[in-house]
């Protein structure tokens, strides 16, 4: 069973899913965010994913996690995005290893596992936040997610953030771990599958988000994904 709610971290969210068998397998679909993860029995950072990262449950513990906003990943972690894509990192590997250490120490006392790494998110967070620059770089790569999101290609957007393609390029590399047509297909592949589960037939749906017609869309969904939009459909949440 998963479960998800908004998180205190501005823009995240804090999710849970139930103790599998060992050997469970899953499917984790890329959606330009990272996380933080308590993923059996270990703090790890998930970095942004370009295709499907196949999981498999080793010890058949719960699995809590801080779906951070899509750019907040570098501030919270400390590395930029790019250097995390498609890789799962411990978190030792980032952060001191006493600040792990009392992390792990915390979760370990706590009722809600999740608080606490909403805790550790929050506080490498209030950098940017706290700041008049922090705030401006923040709304910059949300103004860029939002656009990319709603359709508009990378030369209106980078027009509209007054940058150069190639600035925005730069920015969206270490923000999102990859430049901004791979986010803009991702984001377009999650708006997709949202809408098909929702009840939308696919070739309404494709044509509703941008692609050009149901087979585009189950093209970009298998290069993306790896299986047929149906299929991710049907297991959707």
């Amino acid at each position: 069973m998963y479960e998800e709610r908004a998180s205190r971290v501005r823009g995240a969210v804090a999710w849970t899913r139930a103790a599998a068998p060992p050997g469970t397998t899953g499917r984790v679909l890329p959606d330009g965010c990272m996380d933080l993860l308590l993923w059996n029995g270990e703090l790890v950072v998930a970095g942004p994913d370009t295709r499907a990262h196949p999981a498999v449950e080793r010890r058949g513990l719960p699995v809590y996690g801080l779906r951070l906003p899509p750019g907040a990943g570098p501030e919270v972690f400390g590395a930029p995005a790019w250097q995390l894509r498609d890789q799962r990192v411990p978190l030792d590997a980032l952060w001191p290893a006493a600040a792990v250490r009392t992390l792990g120490e915390r979760i370990d006392r706590a009722a809600d596992p999740l608080a606490e790494l909403e805790s550790a998110a929050a506080v490498r967070l209030a950098g940017r936040y706290g700041t008049a620059g922090g705030r401006r770089d923040a709304a910059l790569l949300e103004t860029v997610v939002a656009r990319l999101r709603g359709g508009a290609g990378v030369a209106p957007t980078a027009r509209y953030v007054n940058l150069s393609e190639r600035q925005l390029y730069r920015r969206c590399r270490d923000a999102f771990g990859y430049g901004p047509k791979t986010l803009a297909r991702v984001l377009r592949m999650q708006r997709a599958l949202r809408m098909a589960a929702s009840g939308v037939p696919l070739a309404e749906t494709a044509l509703r988000t941008g692609y050009a017609d149901q087979a585009h869309l189950s093209r970009e969904v298998r290069a993306l994904a790896g299986v047929p939009p149906a299929e991710l459909v049907r297991g959707w949440g």
